[in-house]
């Protein structure tokens, strides 16, 4: 997924900088993710070898990580047998979920709320609507949602199972969202890859022996809590709120039938809004967090145009122990048509990340 402050691109300068700092050595030690988003930082680890503990107040988000970082087994779909012809292994070495994933691509479309309320399909001529998605991809995804819930209400799979499907709609539907990469806004017209079909690829299975955890809670709150070797914090750095811009992949994630209103069927995004986001109150926020960590190591990955400054940020973590910082330089995200949106004139950001030994 195209996402705001994805680190996919800096990975290797996270393990890099984290390793001189607390060593490689992953035997037996925590990593907390504590602003996950999709995920990647702690996929990242958690092939390190590393018990991941990773948290997100968005539920797509705890969704995608319930799939990456708690799921570590492998899934049989002993349920779906009487429903769907599969065996532990089809012929060529197939795996089940593949069979699984074909079966939900073949469902029928259905007009349900995703198609009612973000296709043009539903609307008669003369009609506003708003064109997330293609109708056959509005109405697919309606089918597979439901019908991944119906399994679920039915005990037909287990929570790993449907966190696992939840996901594959969630990555796929998105691949042929008709955005520019958020769902701030919609594109007036359908764009190539909007045009193609929605197909279950499955999500990817990292498996190993080691248990995970994964919250979908209030940072500040969960940080009172837990007790970790490795905290990183990846928290947003401007005033953009992941819940508004990712509003449809929470509906999707929920899919509860939501009050929404204006151009973009937005629904009630008020109790997922973040301090981080809020220039009056994020110093005060991240002063709490740093101050109730409960963690040997602290890594802030924090870029050159955040609300907070970089002083700030030294002020605060100097507190709690021994501060250093490494940087890196890369390549802007850009979410839309900033000549029109945003006037930005750096194509690059430079990335700091913070650290303090405690």
């Amino acid at each position: 997924m195209n996402y705001i402050g994805s680190k996919f691109s800096l990975m290797h300068f996270l393990e890099e900088s984290i390793s001189k700092i607390a060593g490689s050595d992953s035997a037996n030690r925590t990593f907390t993710d504590l602003f996950a988003g999709t995920g990647q930082v702690g996929r990242y680890f958690k092939k390190l070898g590393y018990s991941i503990i990773a948290n997100d107040l968005q539920y797509y988000s705890y969704v995608l990580n319930k799939q990456y970082i708690e799921n570590h087994k492998e899934l049989t779909f002993e349920g779906l047998t009487d429903e769907i012809p599969i065996t532990q292994k089809t012929l060529f070495g197939e795996d089940i979920s593949v069979r699984v994933c074909d079966y939900l691509s073949s469902l029928k479309p259905v007009e349900g709320f995703i198609y009612k309320n973000y296709c043009k399909g539903s609307h008669k001529d003369g009609e506003e609507y708003r064109l997330y998605f293609s109708d056959e991809n509005g109405g697919r995804c309606d089918a597979i949602r439901m019908k991944i819930e119906s399994w679920k209400n039915d005990n037909k799979i287990n929570d790993n199972e449907y966190y696992f499907l939840l996901t594959t709609l969630i990555e796929n539907i998105d691949k042929v969202a008709n955005t520019a990469s958020v769902y701030g806004a919609f594109l007036k017209k359908l764009k190539k890859s909007a045009q193609k079909p929605l197909c279950m690829k499955p999500a990817e299975m990292l498996i190993n022996d080691i248990e995970h955890k994964v919250y979908n809670e209030d940072a500040n709150k969960l940080i009172r809590e837990i007790k970790t070797d490795i905290l990183y914090l990846d928290p947003p750095y401007n005033h953009r709120q992941y819940s508004s811009n990712y509003h449809l992949l929470e509906t999707i994630a929920k899919y509860d039938n939501p009050e929404i209103h204006g151009k973009t069927g937005m629904r009630d995004c008020n109790g997922q809004k973040s301090l981080y986001c809020i220039k009056k109150e994020v110093e005060k926020a991240f002063s709490d967090l740093i101050d109730n960590a409960d963690a040997k190591y602290i890594f802030l990955s924090y870029n050159n145009e955040g609300l907070m400054s970089f002083d700030t940020i030294k002020k605060i973590m100097s507190k709690r122990g021994h501060y250093g910082c490494f940087e890196t330089t890369y390549n802007r995200f850009r979410a839309d048509n900033e000549s029109e949106t945003r006037h930005i004139k750096a194509d690059t950001t430079t990335e700091y990340l913070h650290y303090v030994v405690i």
